[in-house]
């Protein structure tokens, strides 16, 4: 009887330790409660991931990383990978004057796609997007039961790797699952988080002390439990564990096209990387276009097409106010075309009353440009040969 009992109270023990492991960081007095009438869809916790992983059948998952808080970083791969037959790095392949030395890429090979989760914990939208897009990858349909065969098909035809949340440790200090209707100042609260005296660090001076540590009330769910904003880490020394799992797999992969997925409280938007040749950022141009259409049609927010060329001018004079972040690393380290995607989060300020995404428009906006995604790649691919 004894051992029974203490059976049932190790099991019971485990099995809450667990739940309580991915459990998220509590609301300050005050501040608006987690929403209540999220839709079932709308799959965005740490624990929506570690699900969803285990019921893989079709893709290979892999833990690239332990977070500092001790949290796995998964990434998800479909579709043989490759033989390259690479005898150099990118940087060297292009100083020869060919980066097919780096990655030979020809008809007879699939194009490689790299979807990179929220590096910023509290930019939920993107795991929401990616924990459907790998149900699709499964199933054919998302988390609503509809139907996206024609997404999965383009999958079949590609490798693709999904890193569903590139920062779980800023992730479970997000005390939110949805900021849809939320004011955008709590946004800014738990993400990019407050100084001592209470006051928020704000955007961009966010990014001002880096590491974050000192100064700090709430550590933000822009940082790994280190301090650590890995869009904006030391890429040729990365601090961060996870930045490294990031940039080998770009390495390793040699990936056609990489998006790094983020939110804002404005329109969907593509932005393209800085320092990188002009040639890819044409390409990028003609995708946002692209991207732009299809969410026309499909009655989704999105930004006017006069806006976009603006972003692909870079510094003229001092002082620099454009970096090479996160984004520019995965070009100069692969030749991947690489690029930032916003989504809208939905919170609302006196720019936006009123949310200007649903949860279903959330999820209707990532995955139609998943599938744009593709579809550019394959219809538009460039050969190293």
């Amino acid at each position: 009887m004894r051992r029974i009992t203490l059976f049932l109270y190790l099991f019971f023990f485990i099995l809450f330790s667990f739940q309580n492991s991915f459990s998220q960081e509590p609301i300050e007095a005050g501040d608006p409660p987690n929403k209540t009438d999220i839709p079932d869809f709308f799959k965005s916790k740490l624990s929506d991931i570690e699900n969803e992983v285990k019921n893989i059948k079709i893709g290979e998952v892999k833990t690239v990383a332990t977070s500092p808080g001790g949290f796995p970083v998964y990434a998800v791969y479909y579709g043989e990978k490759e033989d390259f037959h690479s005898q150099a790095n990118y940087n060297s392949a292009v100083a020869a004057r060919n980066p097919v030395f780096y990655a030979k890429k020809d008809s007879s090979t699939k194009p490689v796609v790299f979807f990179l989760g929220p590096v910023h914990g509290q930019e939920v939208e993107n795991i929401v997007g990616l924990v459907n897009l790998i149900h699709i990858a499964e199933t054919g349909k998302d988390y609503r039961g509809q139907d996206w065969s024609s997404l999965k098909s383009k999958i079949d035809k590609c490798r693709v790797i999904i890193m569903p949340c590139a920062n779980p440790d800023g992730r479970k200090r997000c005390p939110y699952d949805s900021f849809v209707g939320l004011p955008t100042p709590i946004v800014s609260k738990y993400g990019q988080g407050t100084r001592i005296d209470g006051t928020s660090w704000g955007w961009p001076q966010a990014k001002s002390l880096h590491p974050m540590k000192g100064n700090v009330g709430i550590l933000g769910a822009y940082f790994n439990d280190d301090g650590i904003n890995m869009m904006h880490d030391d890429f040729f020394s990365p601090m961060a564990t996870e930045t490294k799992a990031i940039l080998d797999i770009a390495r390793s992969e040699a990936p056609d096209m990489t998006v790094s997925l983020h939110s804002h409280e404005n329109l969907p938007r593509i932005i393209p990387a800085y320092y990188i040749p002009w040639f890819m950022k044409e390409r990028v141009d003609s995708l946002t276009r692209r991207v732009n259409i299809r969410y026309e049609k499909a009655k989704l927010p999105y930004v006017n097409n006069d806006w976009i060329s603006e972003l692909l001018v870079e510094d003229k004079e001092f002082p620099p106010r454009t970096s090479y972040n996160l984004v520019s690393a995965l070009h100069h380290i692969s030749g991947t075309m690489a690029f930032v995607f916003e989504c809208s989060h939905g919170s609302v300020s006196e720019r936006h009353p009123e949310p200007i995404v649903t949860h279903a428009n959330i999820l209707d906006i990532q995955l139609n440009l998943y599938e744009e995604m593709l579809d550019y790649l394959l219809e538009n691919r460039l050969f190293w040969e």
